[in-house]
């Protein structure tokens, strides 16, 4: 089986290469791990020792951010290495203050020996999933704490069924797990995994610290002016088709689009949908606009964008699962997305709430605005499911910095 994942790890990175003549984020992806060594070498002393963090991406960067944070603030001595394996994280937060960053080098023998003696952990900290064995089987044989914060696991993954012994070997590397519900514990107490404890989400500590302060931005406030708002945020095609057909029934609402892609061609496709729109980069933070529609053509301002909504649009429902709810929700707006919801507990949580809803078609989009846009409920319920969450990230921060971890 060993030999089958290393394979497919070489043969993915073949594929990547190839696309990336094509596709600008597999050029990022590819480039960025161009020298990489070489790039550590110059930011990181290896006899130096280091609390190393990895990230798939940038919605689990914000997810394990509070631990990170709260880390430095206790032990601001500390030298933090961050690592992401998309271009999505790091070219976001590459320039992040508290961390050296980069791209996490692929998973094979060499580069996990090579990566963890150029940064000397001290103990390393993997937000959600992501599980890489030659990195996880490295930092066991060296006796190195490796910790999952807010991970979830489901039935049908390899973990859990009976060819899994080699999943399950990644699983023995971890020293202790941190799990967002119940089933998860259940799950891995099934296969004789009891160093874990249900500590819930470290993204209700982020979403909630954002929500008390958030940005104030001057050209989104002259674009609304008094009017309800929609936010309509991480969208894809299939979201924006459906949405397409609101502005036009609820004239007297403003809509914000804020798509997870920003490519010109995606933002042109937006544009020829919602006609009479806006791109923020042309919108001047004095001008009374009395457009609709507004496309936030720029990454990184969503979880702010949401204060001045009423009721948010999550999108990604009708692809591999929705985005990040809880930056909506932190600020009391229900929820609506589309059916690939299953992976995610708070999505359940807040139907069961009467705080969210999913919907397939634009019918079933125009019931659920229709339920939401008045409803004070669904709003004070929303906000009031985040404060009671939070507190994941002090559970998480006791443990790990007793005095024999750190």
């Amino acid at each position: 089986m060993l030999w089958l994942y290393l394979l497919g790890i070489r043969l993915y990175y073949v594929i990547i290469c190839f696309l990336s003549i094509f596709h600008a984020k597999a050029k990022l992806f590819v480039n960025g791990r161009k020298d990489i060594f070489k790039k550590i070498a110059k930011k990181v002393n290896p006899l130096e020792k280091h609390i190393w963090f990895h990230f798939a991406s940038l919605g689990e960067f914000e997810q394990g951010r509070p631990v990170l944070e709260e880390l430095k603030k206790k032990f601001p001595s500390k030298k933090i290495v961050v690592t992401f394996f998309s271009p999505s994280g790091y070219e976001i937060r590459k320039n992040y203050a508290l961390a050296d960053v980069f791209y996490l080098p692929i998973d094979t023998p060499k580069n996990a020996k090579r990566f963890i003696d150029s940064i000397n952990p001290e103990m390393a900290i993997f937000t959600k999933y992501e599980f890489w064995y030659f990195y996880f089987t490295e930092l066991k044989k060296r006796e190195i704490p490796l910790y999952l914060i807010s991970g979830i696991f489901r039935e049908n993954q390899g973990f859990f069924k009976l060819y899994g012994g080699f999943y399950r070997a990644m699983l023995k590397c971890v020293t202790y797990f941190f799990v967002q519900n119940q089933e998860s514990v259940n799950l891995l107490n099934s296969i004789g995994i009891d160093n874990c404890t249900l500590s819930g989400d470290t993204r209700f500590d982020r979403v909630f610290e954002n929500a008390q302060a958030p940005k104030i931005l001057p050209e989104i406030e002259s674009f609304i002016g008094n009017s309800p708002v929609l936010i309509c945020g991480s969208t894809w095609p299939e979201d924006e088709r459906i949405l397409s057909a609101l502005p036009e029934k609820y004239p007297d609402w403003k809509f914000i689009i804020a798509p997870h892609e920003i490519d010109s061609n995606h933002i042109e496709s937006i544009e020829k949908q919602f006609s009479g729109s806006l791109r923020l980069s042309t919108l001047s933070a004095t001008e009374n606009t009395q457009a609709q529609i507004l496309i936030i053509d720029n990454i990184g301002m969503l979880s702010s964008l949401y204060r001045y909504g009423k009721l948010a649009y999550i999108g990604g429902g009708f692809g591999a699962g929705i985005h990040n709810t809880l930056e909506a929700v932190a600020f009391g707006l229900p929820v609506i997305f589309g059916p690939k919801y299953e992976k995610f507990q708070e999505a359940k949580d807040l139907i069961a709430l009467g705080s969210a809803q999913s919907i397939s078609d634009t019918n079933g989009l125009e019931v659920a605005f229709n339920k939401f846009k008045d409803n004070t409920s669904a709003s004070e319920k929303a906000k009031k499911y985040v404060q009671e969450k939070k507190g994941s990230t002090d559970q998480i921060i006791e443990m790990i910095t007793k005095p024999d971890q750190i």
